[in-house]
């Protein structure tokens, strides 16, 4: 059994209490330090607090710490454990430690060298960029993503999973009288990525015009299609976020995107191509909606970012590929 110790800490020139308060809302929907959309969302079962138990992707843990403003702790379920701590140095600056302390066993041991490590760092270190762009809007030597963490997360990120054609995708339901094929797919759509279908728009690469968009009221859909003389070909972009409850808050975290098809073959030969596409299409269609997914997530506005727009209006933002 092998026990690794590993440190992270960042100056940040802003109050203790500006920074804590950014800790505070650590997997909440609006969540100004973990590095949402690259990597998955920490999420737990309750409000931050002592016994609220989650994760983020596989990594499970439960908060076993909590000193508002100040420091969190997480325990792993085999032993081990990872922390956050903010120290103040001055009225005008404090310091962030991230403290992770776990007794590797059985495939750990072999994964922490090559790729565990790589991606703990990369996170660890997003997470302290977000927290200073957060209270201070600069960030004095952001983290760049080596070529071996951005293959990882590509290897790492989520798959679609099929679904029925959602009920919100009218256009795509409504599309024709008849269909003789239908598909759904559908992936999470994390804090901080693009509501507006139109983003969504060249999933397919570009190789089918716009048909109709409409908007609802949690977000919206894009239709795309040709129609060809042997069948017609719809495509459906459907971006659904949750809904509000009583407080305001939202029901679940982030929404869903999903990319449903509907075909009418109208002959034989239609019937027959289909035939032949239709072994191929599910996978065409999943690659394509996790590519275009992933592109859009890493060309989002990061945690950091995001809070620090809403606090400062006028230091705005874009959209661009990070590092």
């Amino acid at each position: 059994m092998r026990t690794v110790r590993d440190v992270h800490a960042r100056t940040v020139a802003a109050p203790a209490e500006t920074v804590g308060a950014l800790l505070d809302r650590l997997a909440a929907d609006d969540d100004p330090l973990f590095p949402v959309p690259v990597w998955p969302a920490m999420r737990f079962d309750r409000p931050l607090g002592v016994g609220a138990t989650g994760g983020h992707g596989f990594v499970r843990y439960r908060v076993t710490a909590y000193e508002p403003g100040r420091r969190v702790r997480f325990d792993f379920p085999g032993g081990g454990h990872h922390a956050v701590e903010i120290t103040p140095l001055d009225a005008g600056s404090c310091r962030v430690t991230h403290v992770l302390e776990d007794r590797l066993k059985g495939v750990q041991r072999l994964l922490w060298p090559p790729a565990i490590r790589w991606v703990h760092a990369t996170v660890v270190e997003e997470v302290l960029d977000n927290a200073e762009r957060a209270a201070t809007g600069t960030i004095r030597a952001p983290v760049r993503r080596s070529p071996w963490v951005r293959l990882l997360n590509r290897l790492l990120w989520a798959r679609p999973t099929a679904v029925a054609v959602p009920p919100g995708a009218r256009l795509a339901r409504g599309a024709f009288a008849r269909t003789d094929f239908q598909d759904a797919w559908q992936l999470p759509l994390p804090p901080g990525m693009p509501r507006d279908p139109a983003a969504w728009k060249d999933v397919l690469r570009g190789a089918f015009p716009e048909r109709g968009r409409a908007e609802t009221a949690d977000g919206g859909e894009i239709l795309l299609g040709r129609d060809a003389r042997h069948l017609d070909f719809r495509a459906s972009v459907l971006v659904e976020s949750p809904a509000a409850g009583a407080d305001g808050r939202t029901a679940g975290h982030g929404g869903r995107v999903t990319l449903s098809t509907v075909v009418r073959t109208h002959d034989a030969g239609g019937r027959l191509y289909f035939a032949v596409v239709r072994r191929v299409h599910p996978v065409l269609a999943r690659a394509l909606l996790r590519r275009t997914h992933r592109r859009l997530a890493l060309a989002a506005p990061s945690a950091g970012e995001r809070e620090w727009a809403a606090r400062a209006p006028q230091a705005g933002y874009g959209h661009r590929v990070r590092p």
